[in-house]
């Protein structure tokens, strides 16, 4: 009884419980959401559009997702976040019953772009809500709650591929159901809706100077991300896996990461945290490689290769923002982290076609190559700025406070961050045209 008192009176377990119907539509959402990257790229492959054409496809979805971090939080102060979230989990599942009708790489393309705006959407939506519901003090215990809710939803989509064909519309309309599901339990549901606030803006370039591996690693994260998402289960289909190994393959690539966030971050705030980057992209770069072989080995082998392959691509981004932060002032983390999120939608926008491009030119264990050679990269320029900058002691590090397997774990911010550059822009621009004024005048 007194347990069940303490659990009321907490104050995370009291915000998690006043936003159910949010949370559970986040679980809705993120079923849908995993269950249709997968699904996609493996009808993209039985209906031979190709791994370059492909990738241009499945990039769409993190062009969109740009988009809407950029611009989406200026319809949801017109509108309200209540409208926003109910209007684009509704076009977001029109969206894969559209590709379902109309197999068309072009089509799709669009599509997909359409479904990663609508989504970046739903999730500032999400994220504003959860953010405004409780103090400093007790966020990151919320947020931890939402970030196993988007895993267990993410990991659990994959799943879902085991219950039809990607080339029947039985999954199509299973996805299109559950992110249309999303926004029931909040459209019923009676909760104040946040205000949205800005934040202070920071530059890219000053960011790269604050951190020249947090950004650089943040690029490189998000190229990886780009190509194990949307390119990952073209690999497993041109290798010869069943569905099943594929779906158990995209599971464990998400579940792994999720097991060993916190234990990886927590040994980053003990040590050095880049001797943590360097061993984690060094990891990255061999364990590919291996796994090439490990496939034709039966299942428990999947499991075990892509569980270890995506442990880099799914934890350096989280690093990195931790590293960046080590250099920052409080005030200072939500606009680099929004600028951050900028970097690595970037990378993540080049990675699915570069990936496709290559397996086009050398086969598709470049896929595995690609991985490694990206790694590698990250571990280099890592070992290269340990040898230009000097650790700060261990006792000054930031939190590690870890990150989603999205790119919206900020993405509220990131609308604010642009506002306030454009803002910015406009005062230099203001200014210098009173100075023009002022000198004609005179003259």
């Amino acid at each position: 009884m007194n347990r069940e008192s303490g659990l009321r009176s907490n104050p995370v377990f009291s915000a998690a419980g006043s936003l159910w119907a949010l949370l559970l539509g986040v679980a809705f959402l993120m079923l849908g959401n995993g269950l249709q990257g997968t699904l996609l790229s493996l009808r993209a492959a039985t209906e031979s559009f190709g791994s370059t054409v492909t990738g241009f496809v499945m990039t769409g979805y993190f062009i969109g997702f740009l988009l809407g971090s950029m611009f989406a939080l200026k319809t949801i102060r017109r509108v309200g976040h209540l409208r926003v979230f109910a209007a684009t989990t509704s076009l977001a599942s029109l969206s894969i019953l559209v590709q379902s009708l109309f197999v068309d790489p072009l089509v799709w393309g669009l599509m997909r772009v359409v479904t990663g705006y609508c989504l970046a959407s739903a999730y500032i939506v999400t994220e504003s809500w959860l953010n405004d519901r409780v103090t400093n003090q007790h966020r990151g215990g919320l947020l931890a709650v939402y970030m196993v809710i988007s895993y267990i939803g993410m990991s659990g989509g994959q799943l879902l591929l085991l219950t039809g064909s990607p080339s029947d519309h039985d999954l199509f309309i299973i996805c299109s159901a559950l992110i249309t599901f999303a926004a029931v339990p909040i459209l019923l549901s009676i909760s104040p809706q946040p205000i949205p606030e800005n934040v202070e803006g920071l530059a890219i370039s000053e960011l790269y100077k604050v951190s020249p591996l947090g950004f650089i690693g943040s690029f490189g994260s998000g190229l990886l991300q780009g190509a194990i998402f949307s390119m990952g289960a073209v690999y497993t289909y041109n290798v010869g896996l069943t569905n099943f190994e594929t779906s158990l393959f995209m599971f464990s690539l998400i579940v792994g990461a999720a097991l060993l966030q916190w234990p990886i971050g927590k040994l980053s705030d003990r040590i050095d945290r880049r001797k943590v980057i360097a061993g984690l992209a060094l990891f990255g770069s061999i364990v590919p490689i291996i796994s090439g072989t490990a496939f034709s080995l039966g299942p428990s082998m999947v499991i075990v290769s892509a569980a270890l392959i995506g442990l880099g691509p799914l934890l350096l981004y989280s690093l990195f923002i931790a590293y960046t932060n080590d250099y920052l002032r409080p005030e200072q983390f939500v606009a680099a982290g929004s600028g951050l999120i900028l970097v690595f939608g970037s990378g993540a926008v080049l990675g699915p076609p570069i990936t496709g491009m290559v397996m086009d030119i050398f086969g598709s264990q470049a896929f595995l190559w690609f991985l490694a050679a990206g790694h590698l990269l990250i571990f280099a320029f890592c070992v290269y700025r340990m040898t230009q900058r000097e650790s700060i002691p261990v006792e000054e590090q930031t939190i590690y406070a870890g990150a989603t397997v999205r790119t919206a774990s900020l993405a509220p911010a990131v609308a604010d961050w642009v506002q306030a550059q454009s803002e910015d822009d406009a005062e230099d621009a203001g200014s210098e045209d009173n100075r023009v004024e002022k000198e004609a005048a005179q003259s």
